[in-house]
């Protein structure tokens, strides 16, 4: 495998700050995407992904990191609750109706180990398969006793044995139901996609809102400790104007990379795939593993609650 610094390749004064530079830079940084181990955090992070606001790029957000950490040695289990089932469909899980999944651990008290499924990708990274057994869940929790605590029961079961991953990110659905409820509750942490467009803030305060709600009557633990700004577009100054504002509102929680629209990170899904697998050298799959990074080392550097 070829093991060549970034540094290195754009050590020479001539290209230093060139396109090509900036582009050999990327190349090198997909072929070594292996290349190093980053840290691991001292206690497990378990951190929901969320925003009710469909199209905002949470799904690939979710895969895109946990496939990146998991590429950096560490441990990472995805569990997805949204009926869509996308995330699973990303990590290449087969989840047709009747799979083992995300819906026997919430209505059946199913441990998650029992139907995690190992991921091609990295032997480090797990995934709980959604199905559309889960389009009716909201309305079969709502009967049952601790229906807000479900997830988070079956996570901590999943965290007690053994094997604990070091990341587990939970995909919900876009919505504010019961369902992203039990991923809030189940939660230390809360990562928020924002897009870079115009109605960008549009309903985030319904979801602070009830993040708030569920910290003072749930979990007091939780808190939004990660914002990523997605579908970045250079050429237009909307996107300037709305990153400025969100990193002027949430402050150091706002990764400093962000993800720019691209085309390999949409077309990814279709293969089965992240877009850190199916194009490693692209615009997205290259920001994705500098916001994954980012991430890793502001987890390690942070004691636990």
């Amino acid at each position: 495998m070829i093991v060549l610094s970034i540094e290195d390749a754009v050590s020479r004064e001539t290209l230093a700050d060139t396109p090509i530079a900036v582009e050999v830079a990327r190349a090198l940084r997909a072929l070594n995407v292996r290349q190093d181990a980053w840290p691991r955090p001292a206690a497990t992070r378990v951190m929901t992904v969320a925003n009710q606001k469909g199209g905002v790029g949470k799904t690939t957000t979710t895969v895109n990191l946990a496939a990146a950490l998991a590429l950096h040695g560490l441990r990472v289990l995805v569990v997805d609750i949204d009926p869509q089932g996308n995330a699973s469909t990303a990590l290449g899980v087969d989840h047709p109706v009747g799979t083992p999944s995300s819906y026997e651990v919430l209505l059946s008290d199913r441990r998650m180990s029992e139907v995690a499924r190992r991921v091609d990708l990295a032997d480090s990274l797990e995934c709980v398969p959604a199905t559309l057994d889960l389009a009716g869940a909201d309305i079969e929790l709502t009967s049952l006793a601790h229906r807000e605590h479900r997830l988070a029961a079956a996570i901590e079961t999943r965290l007690a044995e053994p094997d604990a991953p070091d990341y587990v990110l939970v995909d919900c659905p876009p919505s504010l139901g019961l369902l992203t409820v039990n991923a809030l509750v189940a939660a230390r942490e809360v990562l928020i996609p924002i897009q870079c467009e115009y109605y960008a803030l549009e309903g985030l305060a319904q979801l602070l809102n009830t993040v708030e709600l569920v910290k003072n009557a749930l979990n007091p633990r939780l808190h939004v400790s990660t914002v990523l700004l997605t579908m970045y577009d250079s050429r237009t100054r909307l996107a300037d104007q709305v990153a400025a504002e969100v990193r002027a509102h949430f402050g150091d929680v706002v990764l400093a990379p962000t993800i720019p629209r691209n085309v390999r990170v949409s077309e990814a899904p279709g293969f089965g795939q992240t877009v850190i697998t199916y194009d490693p050298g692209s615009r997205g799959a290259v920001s994705y593993v500098q916001a994954a990074e980012e991430l890793a080392r502001k987890g390690a550097e942070e004691k636990p609650a």
